[in-house]
């Protein structure tokens, strides 16, 4: 749970970063940049470990099109979207990416929707409505491009984060991040070469923008966020999603100088007790799951 809280938390200062990114570099260009910097981090990392992968060959095509699907299709779409729209819209429609998750994981990985589950996404998405105000959020004609795309994002993002809790049964976390960006990096450098982008100056503000998204937003958040489906069943990882507009309008009141309303605390509130409900022990009386696999490790 640490994991996967982690991630939101680091995602919940991305749109506003994205956004200001976003109007020096076409969308493409910079997720390319992002996964560029996540890859050579993590293979860093790999590099000075001095390990292998640990992942069977038949597993590398499988998790380059989980990567595919997750970082060139959903994050390409987050990232359009949030250019023809806004942060505002892009933090709350993303924000229904759980509701995907639970589905999704319904129905490929059988996980049980129980009602305590659904209680705790009830009570998070309440949440989330007040601390984002959707009167705030533009839902104009002006917009309806850039708001399907990050309603695909959500869509997609939750199919994604299903698959990577099935294919983290046979390949450790390192593995299943590190080939998802280079999965993703398939979809989106073709694209980024359509986009027709001349480099401008680029200031240090720019530079450590793109810097944070690379390094943090992907190499770290995205590794947390995937161990986090190793550990966890793909619904509770869902709920942990929610965090990340509580931090965001956080990050907007500490920085920025933001005023927090009454929605804010009741919102965070609301969303605090969905976390608590989701995470509290099952009937001592029912069957003990199975335990969690350790990194790389089958059952």
């Amino acid at each position: 749970m640490l994991a996967g809280l982690g991630a939101a938390a680091i995602w919940g200062g991305m749109y506003v970063v994205s956004k200001v990114v976003l109007d020096v570099l076409p969308p493409f260009t910079l997720l390319s940049l992002r996964l560029v910097l996540g890859a050579m981090a993590l293979g860093a990392l790999v590099a000075l470990s001095r390990s292998r992968l640990g992942v069977a060959r038949r597993e590398v095509p499988v998790l380059l099109g989980i990567g595919a699907l997750g970082f060139g299709v959903s994050v390409g779409l987050q990232f359009v979207g949030t250019a023809l729209s806004s942060a505002a819209n892009a933090a709350l429609l993303t924000s229904a990416s759980p509701v995907f998750l639970l589905l999704f994981g319904a129905l490929i990985l059988r996980e049980a929707v129980t009602p305590k589950r659904l209680g705790a996404l009830v009570l998070a998405s309440l949440g989330v409505l007040a601390v984002l105000d959707p009167t705030a959020v533009d839902l104009s004609q002006a917009t309806a491009r850039g708001n399907l795309a990050l309603v695909g994002a959500s869509i997609t993002w939750g199919l994604y984060s299903v698959l990577v809790r099935l294919a983290s049964r046979n390949a450790p976390t390192i593995a299943v991040s590190l080939l998802g960006f280079v999965g993703g990096l398939l979809i989106s450098l073709p694209m980024a070469t359509t986009e027709g982008w001349v480099a401008p100056p680029l200031g240090l503000p720019i530079v450590l923008g793109i810097l944070y998204l690379g390094l943090v937003s992907t190499a770290l958040a995205m590794y947390l966020w995937n161990r986090s489906l190793a550990l966890l069943e793909a619904g509770l990882v869902s709920l942990l999603f929610f965090a990340q507009p509580v931090v965001g309008v956080s990050l907007g009141a500490l920085l920025l100088g933001e005023r927090l309303g009454p929605g804010f605390w009741l919102g965070s509130a609301l969303i605090a007790a969905g976390l608590l409900l989701a995470a509290a022990p099952a009937d001592s009386s029912a069957p003990p799951g199975p335990r969690p696999t350790p990194e790389g490790g089958r059952p």
